[in-house]
């Protein structure tokens, strides 16, 4: 790619980002509202699970696994899990639900509050938990696959095979840059499509597909730096607040600890933005027109209205 491509790539990811972090402004009252009630709680479970879960591991670690307290504390494990999973899901869906919901609803001039967004949730999320199952039989073959390459790569250290060693690492490598990094835009434009189209489930994951293509690179820029601003959010978070007991004084763990929850839930509101504003970038270039009209009507039926209005909707911001 020559310097003249490079920058065109880099104004229309800077455009977008611009975009998305201009939106809240337009409703920064259902923005706040939909942050404190919906991705706090999302980005402070995320962080603050492996508080409750890693002094557990460590119990269990330095007992005998014949010792009936290990069987209690792998129990206790396994339901702090479970419920965190649970949490996790479903506010993970609500806030998707919640933010799409509210930017598909400026961009049609349609009234934003709180109250019509959370009206319109219990529909929504019924789409997007349809969504998100196809994507995790999905997601169930691809960690099959990825399970069976890191058995390869035990092996070939074990028996000291570099053959073998060199192609399981290289096959690790493409899975997870490539293929888990697509996936993951797929699902997320996938949500997207769920909210503000007619379709869902497999239909919305090969809408997705359909609209990726030829912003695939574009897409996995995107995910690929939501994933690494997470992991050394998180790898942060776990070296000073969880394992800096011995390091930091509880003062400056709940310090930091207080400030890298609030960086991940600035992220993951942009990341929901992003997201949101990338979907009509995809119609954009494929060249498919978006009815102002059908948008608002479709966004109207989660809350049993019908307003007509006449437009196309313009995204005159982004420089696509």
């Amino acid at each position: 790619m020559d310097l003249a491509a490079e920058e065109l790539q880099f104004l229309t990811l800077s455009s977008i980002l611009k975009e998305s972090i201009n939106i809240p402004k337009l409703s920064t009252k259902t923005f706040s509202l939909i942050t404190l009630t919906l991705i706090f709680p999302l980005s402070f479970a995320i962080l603050a699970h492996s508080i409750f879960t890693h002094p557990l591991l460590n119990q269990i670690q330095s007992q005998s696994p014949s010792n009936p307290k290990t069987h209690q504390e792998w129990t206790q494990l396994f339901i702090i899990q479970f419920f965190y999973l649970i949490f996790l899901f479903a506010f993970s869906l609500l806030s998707t639900a919640a933010v799409v919901f509210t930017v598909a609803s400026i961009y049609t001039s349609k009234p934003v509050s709180f109250t019509s967004t959370l009206s319109a949730i219990p529909r929504v999320f019924k789409r997007l938990f349809i969504t998100f199952m196809f994507v995790s039989l999905l997601m169930i073959v691809y960690n099959v696959v990825f399970l069976a390459c890191l058995v390869v790569l035990i092996i070939s250290i074990e028996t000291d095979n570099p053959i073998l060693f060199l192609f399981s690492f290289i096959g690790l490598f493409v899975l997870f840059v490539f293929v888990h990094v697509y996936i993951t835009a797929l699902w997320h434009l996938a949500s997207v499509v769920s909210v503000l189209e007619p379709v869902y489930g497999f239909e919305a994951m090969k809408k997705s597909r359909d609209l990726l293509k030829g912003k695939t690179q574009m897409a996995m820029v995107f995910v690929f730096g939501y994933l690494m601003l997470c992991g050394m959010i998180g790898g942060v978070f776990g070296r000073v607040v969880v394992h800096g007991g011995d390091n930091f004084g509880m003062f400056v763990r709940a310090l930091v600890g207080g400030f890298l929850v609030g960086v991940l839930v600035i992220v993951n509101l942009i990341g929901l933005l992003v997201q949101s504003v990338f979907y009509y970038v995809c119609k954009s270039y494929h060249h498919e027109g978006i009815d102002k009209s059908a948008l608002y009507e479709h966004l109207g039926g989660y809350l049993g209205e019908y307003v007509p209005l006449k437009s196309s909707i313009q995204m005159e911001n982004l420089d696509i």
